[in-house]
């Protein structure tokens, strides 16, 4: 029992923290700038002022993570954003391919509490910043509602992925609100005066059917006439969750001081919305659902974005510019709302793509004027244009992976984070970040350290890729479809496909390419021929091109519209061969052709896209000759997914026990060997609401066991199904040779690998 006599004053429980690294802000930012850094060796205290973690993407909120894949409805092939963020996505795909937005909670709680050097402190609000000078943090002040205790966390080093920038704001760093000028950064998608101008917050609803009628009495703040939202026709009983993301309000409003009184007005619309589909009479289908969820805080887009070294802009994403300091990608559309959100007559975004992905630089993830802070998630360096892209959450985790490695060297070199954007400090950041699977467009790994490289590479078989067998799938050339290939430089290969003629016909091909190395945009026509046909079943269509290709790349083998075609498909899948069309999807586009205004400042071009599994097949086809570019020295080319080639060992299809050997000229000592899966980068791997067809990707080998050159078993990976997996050896390891056993996927793809790694360190 306890009694306390009365007192004048009492004083709250205070705690006070040292760590190596502060990360304040518990979104999916945040988070993977917290566990990169305490996996990379640091002590590390992570600042959340929620009950669960993943901050938009959370069950709060219910925002599936997206980036660069945009729902496969950009021409970004295999541009997942890979890192940290992929582990996380690939293990959700595992658990949780129904979207459930509690299981991802869970997940995320899982991974940032089985860290040893992480300490968590959740339902905790930063609200002061002491500064040792006037450019130096040494602590933050929180406090935890629920503990009722004061905490001061200080370390030499702090990352702000508070959404808001509420410890760069409180430091003094510099900020930017709204959208910028035209001419400032010569933007041509900006207006052509600064404005306070922003994209708005969103508050969901879940409904869900209990199979008898259910009543719905709105509450008396509920809309009454939901006239006042000018596209209220486009509601309807199906849709729920994040699809209804342009219940949207606040962007001519101070959308941090003022997001309570934005809450109140989204919760007013929700309840309106769910009233009128309800009571309107005009939804029948709505009779037995129920009001199963409403959001109790909205998601936020925009707010402060602080100022680094480099502001990204708009022409940075459309002109695909090259930084010598990239340390991440992103690829979403520039996305931008009108602010007055729901009540405006507009679309409820207008979104334009570039070509291809782009470069994130360092520079933008630190504060320009605030020595030893870090900037994560959305409130980077950027233009309010450039932001329309890089605030997509898959991108600001991406972004801040690079963060949490930059951190680990400024700890171990005694440095502030300006030293790594430029000069061996850079270059060793982006080794470190591609050692782990992190995307740089442009980048390839050369690690001094990978022992695997001065290996000769054998396989017990390699894939030559002559042809992809018919199935029994049949798909009508209603619209335009292609082959994508990776080729070798040399002649053309020629091609044939086979198809079902209903009438005598003139089918017409094109050759094509993207202009610029990397992308996947069919830009550059190479060649374009015509082929007469009879009708009849099965019939064989060869198609010879008259050029000669110049280096490594991809081609598009294109089949331009017949209603007389129907083409044969294949069920076999391939590391790196994909069908595409000519189309769009309407949740990130148009039409099949991106048509900006002038003067708008992006290209326009085609649409080509593949469409998800279990559609999606490839179509059937003989190419001679066979397509060789799937060698075992693919492995330790230090590209570790398809760019201007598969970059992959590929094993035969009829190889039911793959290995791979690396063979030393003299013994080496090992500690680790890393290798590099078939995740299919190009799947969209939305966190929840949206479900997926697997919960392992189909191209992704299983299981490997690791032996040496006299068959000692060195290690074992099972039931895999990550990008990248590593085995440690409980003491160094001395060999002459490597040998890869691999289990075939089970989805009749045959066995492959992007990246074998070697250390003689841990």
């Amino acid at each position: 029992m306890l009694t306390e006599p009365p007192s004048s004053a009492r004083q709250l429980k205070h705690d006070r923290l040292e760590s190596d690294l502060v990360v304040i802000g518990g979104g999916l930012a945040g988070v993977c700038a917290a566990i990169t850094a305490a996996r990379a060796g640091l002590n590390v205290i992570l600042i959340q002022d929620r009950p669960v973690l993943g901050g938009n993407s959370s069950s709060e909120v219910r925002l599936w993570v997206l980036g660069a894949t945009s729902h496969l409805g950009n021409n970004n092939r295999w541009s997942r954003e890979g890192g940290l963020i992929d582990e996380l996505l690939l293990e959700n795909l595992h658990r949780n391919p129904e979207g459930n937005a509690l299981i991802w909670d869970a997940l995320l709680l899982e991974k940032v509490v089985v860290e040893p050097r992480l300490k968590l402190l959740l339902n905790t609000a930063v609200y002061e910043v002491e500064k040792t000078q006037g450019d130096t943090i040494r602590s933050v002040r929180a406090f935890c509602s629920q503990n009722s205790t004061l905490y001061d966390a200080s370390a030499p080093l702090f990352v702000d992925a508070s959404g808001d920038g509420i410890v760069g704001f409180l430091a003094g760093a510099a900020f930017r609100m709204g959208s910028e000028a035209a001419n400032e950064f010569g933007e041509g998608f900006a207006p052509a005066k600064a404005k306070h101008e922003l994209l708005g917050h969103s508050l969901y609803f879940y409904s869900k059917d209990v199979g008898r009628p259910v009543k719905f009495v709105a509450p008396s703040f509920a809309l009454r006439d939901i006239t006042q939202v000018p596209r209220y026709r486009d509601f309807n009983a199906a849709d729920y969750g994040c699809r209804l993301w342009w219940i949207e309000y606040g962007g001519l409003r101070d959308t941090i001081h003022e997001t309570e009184e934005i809450k109140w007005e989204l919760w007013k619309v929700a309840y309106g919305v769910w009233d009128y589909i309800k009571n309107s009479g005009r939804f029948p289908d709505a009779a037995n659902l129920t009001l199963e969820w409403v959001g109790t805080i909205p998601g936020k887009r925009e707010s402060r974005r602080f100022e680094g070294d480099y502001i990204l802009s708009q022409r940075d994403l459309v002109e695909q510019r090259h930084h010598a300091d990239a340390v991440s990608a992103g690829g979403w559309a520039i996305d931008l709302h009108p602010p007055e959100g729901v009540y405006s007559p507009r679309s409820g975004c207008e979104q334009w793509h570039a070509k291809g992905v782009y470069q994130i630089p360092y520079r933008c993830l630190y504060s320009r004027n605030i020595n030893n802070l870090f900037l994560a998630g959305r409130i980077i360096s950027a233009t309010h244009v450039a932001f329309g892209s890089t605030r997509v959450m898959a991108t600001c985790a991406h972004s801040a992976q690079a963060v949490g490695i930059a951190a680990a060297i400024c700890h171990t070199d005694k440095v502030l984070p300006r030293s790594l954007a430029s000069g061996e400090l850079r270059e060793k950041l982006q080794r470190r970040l591609l050692r782990t699977g992190q995307f740089i467009p442009g980048f390839s790994l050369s690690d001094p350290d990978d022992l695997a490289r001065r290996a000769a590479i054998t396989a017990s078989s390699v894939q030559t890729l002559a042809s992809l067998p018919a199935g029994t799938g049949r798909l009508p050339l209603d619209t335009a479809w292609a082959m994508l290939l990776p080729v070798a430089p040399g002649p053309c290969p020629q091609f044939t496909f086979f198809a079902d003629i209903s009438s005598s016909t003139t089918m017409e091909f094109e050759l094509r390419s993207a202009e610029r190395d990397g992308n996947f945009t069919p830009d550059r026509l190479w060649d374009r021929k015509l082929v007469n046909l009879a009708s009849g079943e099965n019939v064989p269509v060869t198609v010879t091109f008259e050029s000669s290709i110049d280096r490594p790349r991809y081609i598009f083998v294109c089949l331009k519209p017949n209603p007389s075609v129907r083409l044969h498909l294949s069920d076999q899948r391939l590391t790196g061969v994909l069908s595409v069309t000519q189309n769009f999807n309407k949740s990130v586009g148009k039409s099949a052709l991106q048509d900006p205004p002038a003067g708008a400042g992006f290209d326009r071009f085609e649409f080509w896209l593949p469409q998800r599994r279990p559609e999606g097949k490839n179509l059937a086809m003989v190419i001679d000759p066979p397509l060789a570019v799937f060698a075992p020295e693919n492995v330790v080319n230090g590209i570790d997914r398809p760019t201007n080639s598969a970059n992959a060992w590929i094993a035969a299809n009829d190889d039911s026990a793959p290995e791979l050997t690396l063979r030393w000229p003299k013994p080496i000592t090992l500690a680790k060997v890393v290798l590099g899966f078939d995740s299919d980068f190009d799947h969209p791997l939305e966190s929840v609401l949206m479900g997926h067809p697997e919960r392992v990707s189909p191209f992704c080998v299983p299981a490997v066991t690791l032996h040496d050159g006299s068959g000692t078993l060195l290690g074992t990976i099972e039931e895999n199904f990550l990008s990248y997996r590593q085995i440690i050896f409980p003491q160094p390891v001395v060999t002459q040779e490597l040998r890869l056993k691999l289990s075939p996927p089970g989805s009749g793809a045959p066995a492959g690998l992007f990246a074998v790694r070697a250390y003689a360190s841990a």
